[in-house]
């Protein structure tokens, strides 16, 4: 059983006409990091938000930005998001030409380095890397665009990777995060929870409610109660 529930509105589902707005209105909700998706229609076909919008919506926040970069090549843009207040910034080892590189330079830049696996990515990256992350996200969708359904096989990768987490805490004391995004709502986070994840990725489920607040309350009671 994961060992806390922490709930990552992504922004990609916000309002970006209003983002500030937006991110406050998450955080005064209960959002325990927000959540911030970078695309460069090259390693995924979509393009979105740099880190100037990065540096934007910083003071808003009072919680963690979580930056996933579905971006390559990743090393360049690694220091940007750095300076523009990324607390996390986790990159897909497919996008990287020196995965160890990568990582070293997340961490030299001041923030906490994550590894992202795609529904076909295996999780022998993890053999190599676990003991240099702070968080491992499982995509539960392909990468690309919010409002996907969640890939159901995900549960069974899930369990996998929750056991290497917890191996790899028991050996080193760390916390590592394991991150689940791609069709996470409120009807099936609580078997999310129960295959192994901690952190939850929400975009439309949250973003799409009337109510954010009571969509994260009902979010953690779903975990709570799994």
């Amino acid at each position: 059983m994961a060992p806390t529930c922490r709930i990552a509105p992504s922004l990609l589902s916000a309002d970006f006409a209003r983002l500030g707005e937006e991110v406050r209105a998450v955080v005064a909700a209960g959002a325990d990091l927000v959540h911030f998706d970078v695309m460069d229609n090259h390693y995924v076909p979509n393009l979105t938000i740099g880190p100037l919008v990065c540096e934007a919506i910083r003071p808003h926040s009072s919680v963690p930005i979580d930056v996933h970069l579905m971006v390559e090549p990743v090393d360049r843009i690694v220091p940007d998001f750095a300076k523009a207040g990324a607390t996390y910034i986790s990159f897909h080892p497919e996008a990287s030409r020196h995965v160890d590189r990568t990582i070293g330079l997340i961490r030299e830049s001041g923030c906490r380095p994550g590894l992202v696996f795609n529904p076909s990515t295996p999780l022998e990256w993890l053999d190599w890397t676990i003991d240099k992350l702070d968080l491992v996200l499982l995509m539960s969708v392909n990468p690309g665009f919010g409002g996907q359904a969640f890939l159901p096989h995900t549960l069974a990768k899930l369990a996998d990777a929750r056991r290497r987490v917890d191996a790899a805490r028991e050996r080193t004391g760390r916390e590592i995060l394991l991150e689940v995004d791609g069709g996470v709502k409120v009807d099936n986070i609580g078997a999310i929870a129960k295959a192994g994840a901690d952190t939850f990725v929400a975009g439309s489920a949250v973003f799409g409610a009337k109510d954010y607040r009571a969509t994260i309350a009902a979010m953690r009671a779903a975990v709570a109660a799994a």
